[in-house]
């Protein structure tokens, strides 16, 4: 009997997005936290950017996991997991594989038309447990038939965690803020998301450090910009500006929670910034987002431009008025919106105290 667990992440992983990985690196963190022990380790595209700098053992294959079928499988069988997390990732046949190698098996959802993909008979029968990680107001509940079909076949419903991510981390923020030269609620941050998305001819990180520069000169707030992982370009000097490459995921997180407001693209980190109640603007740079920014826009949590720097000059502008700020606060404290880890982290142990 094994007297570590043995745990594999399979995020989906491309040169554009960076979300999954980054989710799935705060739960590893989370783990080895809690189990100092636990054997960790990730299939990710040899072709993502930040491959190479997973601080976890990995395995890189020719294309994003999901479609790595044969390269997966065997893995899994020579690793013999206690546990295989798919993040938005996974075909059926690999879900049915890790489920006959023995292990349980974790299946992330983060859109409508994925959580419907998880609740087909075939993938929940050897699901143990589907976490959708956006935050009811914006997915809306399951249906009534797909709630039957899951208890007929005896198969858990999908567990709505909300947004997933580390808590700020006090003691570190403080030493960020005075390496970046920067005062607590005193600055605005930036981030289009993992650098890699193109908006037109343009990179969306250089459209958004534009931004942040004509910000700081109407408004004189300095700003923290933060390129992405995948940004393939050399960084630009930009007046009022503190650009950086990337953070992990808790420095993000810490330095996000202390920002007078934040500008950002529309995937997990706008979930987060709602959550820790900070004033947003949401600027979508993939196809995916426009409708969750629409959500919570239309729940009066965040406001939302287009990606373009006039529009997203001028709504800045707005989200440093300070009657629009206490709007948007209390309207993100109505919701009650928290993060999802401590979520995860129970199913995670329910799990693995059935393995043990």
């Amino acid at each position: 009997m094994r007297t570590a667990p043995v745990i594999l992440f399979v995020p989906v992983s491309s040169t554009e997005g960076i979300g999954e990985y980054m989710r799935s690196t705060i739960i590893a963190d989370e783990i080895s936290q809690r189990w100092p022990e636990a054997q960790i380790e990730f299939v990710l595209n040899r072709a993502a950017p930040y491959a190479e700098q997973c601080q976890y053992p990995h395995h890189l294959v020719n294309d994003t996991p999901t479609k790595c079928i044969k390269e997966v499988n065997q893995l899994v069988s020579q690793l013999k997991p206690d546990m295989v997390i798919f993040d938005a990732a996974g075909r059926k046949a690999q879900l049915k594989h890790a489920h006959k190698c023995g292990a349980k098996v974790i299946f992330i959802s983060q859109h409508k038309r994925k959580r419907a993909r998880g609740m087909k008979i075939e993938r929940a029968l050897v699901t143990d447990s589907h976490w959708v990680v956006q935050p009811e107001f914006v997915i809306g509940d399951i249906s009534a038939f797909a709630k039957y079909k899951l208890n007929f076949i005896k198969r858990p419903l999908p567990i709505t965690t909300g947004s997933i991510f580390a808590k700020p981390d006090q003691r570190r923020l403080q030493n960020l803020l005075q390496q970046y030269g920067l005062n607590a609620g005193k600055y605005l941050m930036y981030s289009a998301g993992s650098g890699g998305h193109k908006a037109g001819e343009q990179f969306a990180a250089d459209i958004f450090a534009e931004t942040a520069e004509k910000v700081y000169a109407q408004t004189g707030i300095p700003s923290l910009m933060i390129f992405g992982a995948n940004y393939p370009k050399e960084i630009a000097n930009y007046t009022g500006v503190v650009a950086i490459s990337s953070l992990d995921s808790r420095d993000f997180i810490s330095l996000l929670s202390q920002a007078k407001g934040a500008i950002l693209s529309g995937g997990d980190t706008l979930l987060q910034s709602i959550a820790l109640t900070i004033p947003t603007l949401a600027v979508p740079v993939s196809k995916d987002q426009p409708s969750r920014i629409n959500s919570c826009a239309s729940q009066q949590l965040v406001l939302n431009s287009d990606i373009n720097t006039n529009d997203m000059v001028a709504a800045a502008q707005l989200l440093v008025d300070a009657q629009t700020r206490q709007a948007l606060i209390s309207n993100m404290m109505s919701m009650g919106c928290s993060g999802g880890l401590e979520l995860a982290m129970s199913e995670v142990t329910r799990l693995l105290d059935e393995k043990y």
